[in-house]
């Protein structure tokens, strides 16, 4: 059991496409958008994706690239209610009409809600000669985690999965990543 609650799974719908292959060991350069210039987000999210194409082959060296890759990623948080109460038990009492019922609040206010996150990232590939996007790859999730600089890795390494011929279609991809 112990094995089981070190881990937690990041579930990630993932959408693939490549239209022609990569060949192994390809060196790449990033290229950022105009609202991608000066963030800081976006060094650390091309750090990530710098790791996760290192484990498909791909090098990142600016003098020999043949591709660029861009990468994207954007997280939401939204409230989910609870059907039910999380917690606790209510009381109350209210009278009218002649009758007397007893209802109320729960014990710990605010657990019939909970934080998901959505986050989402998607790369693209291009061969710089020709500007031929030669792959692209999106991934999603959706959970109770807020911690991007765990969640976005792994679903990076979700999205390249099958790189450079991943299947056709919408499948889910399994990470599991440290608690």
């Amino acid at each position: 059991m112990t094995g089981c609650a070190s881990n937690r799974l990041i579930d990630s719908q993932v959408n693939a496409f490549a239209p022609q292959t990569v060949p192994t060991g390809s060196a790449y350069l990033f290229e950022r958008l105009p609202s991608q210039q000066d963030s800081t987000g976006q060094d650390q999210l091309e750090a990530f994706a710098q790791d996760a194409l290192a484990q498909v082959g791909l090098k990142h060296d600016e003098a020999r690239a043949a591709y660029s890759v861009q990468v994207s990623a954007n997280q939401r948080a939204h409230s989910v209610l609870l059907d039910r109460p999380a917690l606790g038990w209510q009381l109350g009492w209210m009278v009218g009409n002649g009758g007397i019922s007893v209802g109320g609040d729960g014990l710990f206010p605010g657990l019939e809600a909970q934080t998901n996150y959505q986050y989402e990232v998607g790369l693209i590939v291009r061969h710089r000669a020709s500007q031929a996007v030669v792959f692209e790859t999106r991934a999603t999730h959706d959970g109770p985690w807020a911690d991007s600089a765990q969640i976005l890795p792994a679903m990076l390494q979700a999205a390249l999965q099958g790189f450079p011929a991943p299947p056709a279609g919408m499948r889910r991809v399994n990470m599991e990543i440290p608690r």
